[in-house]
């Protein structure tokens, strides 16, 4: 496959998610739009183009977007809220918490930069926390898309759930993964291959390294490895962590520090369950790295598509000498 061909195949969530809104607002009149002056960034412009009676820019003011959304919300509007995901997860986490979750507000919180997917923003624009802050917060589901089809059916399922939602997403680019006939549902997730020696669950921009780490580990071992897909990070899909388990060997990754992210709500259903199995969670590993590019980041802490094929080789007690396994030349 051609360079340019691959490239052209690459999709920017924020690009799906900030267009796709135009579709929400022609949907449903009660669907607002708001920003704390980042509409190129989460690329909303054309929403605002298009409804501008129901686009609010509050300035740089995230703790104000927050509870201006909220008083929306309390008057009978569906407020979308978009900006960085550190902004709102942090900077404005006692509104999230007090004035959206704590009334049970249907409050949408669009948050673009996840994980170090920000690169040489550096620590300050990634968000490597906030899966560990919101899912602190009672009554609030955390999502998270892996591809464009997903993206936008996730964006239509919040049009009718009841409570607040935080949308964590990547800016890096990400591949189809889904087709015409998939169907997202809140709080269940999708296993996108089927495997019984082993099992990724990640999400997010992870979805895609999984699955060609998957192709990887078959072609040179024939072991089968299963990739699931939990878009619903809170409330976590049990039944899916239950089962992947039974695998005996479990990896779990997302672009998140590996303490209170998605490995650690898998892990608190395994403990719970008394289920025994070789286990690891890959992500950022409780530190503040510098800065570097995301794809050299997700390569040096290992989930990415050859970090993640070593990992499970290594579950699974193969070398990469003995599988004869040699990425560069995949």
């Amino acid at each position: 496959m051609s360079e340019e061909k691959t490239k052209a195949q690459k999709k920017y969530l924020r690009d799906i998610l900030g267009c796709h809104m135009v579709e929400l607002g022609k949907s449903n009149d009660r669907v607002i739009l708001i920003n704390a002056d980042l509409m190129g960034t989460c690329r909303t412009k054309t929403f605002a183009d298009n409804f501008p009676e129901r686009s609010f820019n509050v300035g740089i003011a995230e703790q104000n977007m927050i509870s201006f959304a909220a008083g929306m919300a309390h008057e009978g509007f569906i407020p979308y809220v978009f900006s960085m995901a550190p902004f709102i997860s942090m900077r404005a986490c006692e509104q999230c918490r007090t004035d959206v979750a704590y009334s049970g507000l249907n409050v949408r919180m669009m948050a673009i930069y996840a994980g170090c997917s920000g690169g040489i923003s550096g620590a300050t624009h990634w968000a490597i926390e906030d899966c560990s802050i919101m899912g602190g917060i009672p009554g609030m589901t955390i999502l998270e898309p892996c591809d464009a089809t997903q993206a936008k059916q996730m964006l239509r399922a919040t049009l009718h759930f009841n409570g607040p939602v935080y949308i964590r997403s990547s800016i890096e680019s990400v591949e189809d993964i889904y087709g015409e006939n998939y169907i997202f549902k809140i709080g269940t997730a999708s296993t996108v291959r089927q495997g019984n020696d082993g099992a990724f669950l990640c999400a997010g921009v992870v979805v895609q390294y999984a699955l060609k780490a998957a192709d990887i580990i078959k072609h040179y071992t024939g072991k089968e490895i299963r990739v699931v897909d939990m878009s619903t990070i809170k409330p976590i899909d049990r039944k899916a962590v239950i089962y992947a388990a039974k695998t005996g060997n479990l990896i779990v990754a997302q672009d998140h520090n590996i303490v209170g992210g998605l490995g650690y709500f898998a892990a608190a259903v395994l403990a719970e369950e008394h289920i025994s199995v070789n286990f690891r969670i890959l992500g950022i590993p409780d530190i503040f790295s510098p800065m570097a590019h995301a794809s050299y980041l997700y390569h040096k802490y290992g989930y990415d598509t050859e970090g993640l094929a070593a990992a499970m080789l290594e579950l699974l007690g193969i070398s990469k000498q003995k599988s004869c396994w040699r990425y560069s030349k995949i």
